[in-house]
């Protein structure tokens, strides 16, 4: 139980900073289950045209991504949906 509560108070600190280790930014984040990698991997397409785009995204599981655009949050829980919307 308190290694459950570190680790949400870390990556908590990790999502409202910059961490860096010698001088190098790096990522913190949560082990993935077996199913949900294969899902994430599946929208790394995506994610990469949006960061192009400078549109801040992330993942809600189940798979579904959002962005905030314009001061608000579109949530896509259908890749096909998204593409059409990114293409626009």
């Amino acid at each position: 139980m308190a290694k459950m509560k570190d680790k949400k108070r870390i990556l908590r600190a990790a999502r409202q900073k910059k961490i860096t280790y010698k001088g190098t930014p790096i990522r913190l984040s949560a082990d993935f289950s077996t199913e949900t990698l294969p899902a994430r991997r599946d929208w790394s397409d995506i994610f990469k045209t949006l960061k192009d785009k400078t549109l801040q995204s992330r993942i809600l599981y189940p798979a579904k991504i959002s962005f905030r655009y314009e001061g608000d949050i579109k949530p896509f829980p259908d890749k096909q949906k998204l593409r059409d919307f990114v293409v626009t």
